[in-house]
């Protein structure tokens, strides 16, 4: 039984299994350190997202020519397989239209460079952060940590925004005030709520903008810059502040106001709420 198994273990198709083992598992070694390599040397130059396809492009690259050594060592025809192959890809083609275009759309992605990896970007209704971008699709992670896959197809056609494409972004306000108010004050007021605030930037200065009268009230737009990581801080900090303000400096933001008027004339009626109810007199059930 030793002897047949020893046989067994000599045998050329055991002998070739091992070597087209050992082939495979150099070729997961050598993909993985030659990819790491490429990150390390494409990231001096270009983008992280650019990185790291080079990175997966050399990685399953160089695992293709080991995996195809091994089935060679293994006895099959790299003719035939490449031939097979080639029908199946062109059969593939055909029946996935829509890969075919978001591949092309991610080729146009990588070239032009709208966003990078670790942007917060908004497609239509969603808005996460760039976790990779891949030649059908990029995937996004929301910030109420939901994953979102985006097909290249759906971005080239669809308006995207890149929210952290520039260092600053700009905070713009809309706040009504009371016909009755001053003008003059309520722009001193909104300045110095932006001086006091640190997260305010003193270029580019803060913009007051009277937009017109509307309904109810003075229309008023107060935008502010800050650096673009602090944005969220600022948003929320300054709507508080303003409101303090205003309450301290006796500035009165209206609600929407209605005038009634029955008859004809201008003038309207006078309600006095404070008229007591008169009740009914009662008949006498026996009269």
């Amino acid at each position: 039984m030793m002897e047949q198994f020893i046989a067994y273990l000599r045998s050329e198709q055991v002998v070739a299994i091992l070597q087209a083992a050992i082939l495979l598992a150099a070729g997961l070694l050598l993909a993985s350190l030659a990819s790491r390599a490429v990150q390390k040397l494409v990231s001096r130059n270009f983008s992280q997202h650019h990185a790291v396809l080079f990175k997966r492009l050399v990685y399953w690259l160089v695992l293709a020519l080991f995996f195809a050594s091994a089935l060679r060592q293994l006895g099959f025809s790299l003719g035939v397989l490449l031939g097979a192959a080639g029908v199946l890809s062109v059969a593939i083609g055909f029946a996935s239209q829509t890969s075919a275009s978001n591949l092309i759309s991610g080729l146009f992605l990588i070239g032009e460079k709208p966003f990078q990896l670790g942007d917060v970007i908004r497609v239509g209704n969603t808005t996460g952060e760039v976790l990779s971008i891949d030649l059908l699709s990029v995937k996004l992670r929301t910030f109420d940590n939901l994953y979102v896959r985006i097909p290249n197809e759906s971005l080239i056609k669809t308006e995207m925004t890149n929210l952290t494409r520039f260092p600053i972004r700009r905070f713009d306000l809309q706040v009504g005030v009371a016909y009755k108010e001053n003008i003059s004050q309520v722009r001193k007021v909104l300045m110095d709520v932006a001086d006091n605030n640190p997260l305010s930037l003193d270029e580019p200065a803060p913009l007051f903008v009277f937009n017109g009268f509307a309904d109810s009230s003075l229309s008023i737009q107060f935008s502010v810059w800050t650096k673009r990581e602090n944005f969220r801080d600022l948003r929320n900090s300054l709507q508080e502040e303003v409101k303090m303000a205003f309450d301290k400096a006796g500035i009165e933001i209206p609600f929407p106001q209605r005038t009634i008027i029955f008859g004809n004339g201008s003038a309207p009626i006078s309600i006095n709420p404070a008229t007591p109810d008169v009740a009914p007199d009662k008949k006498d059930s026996q009269g």
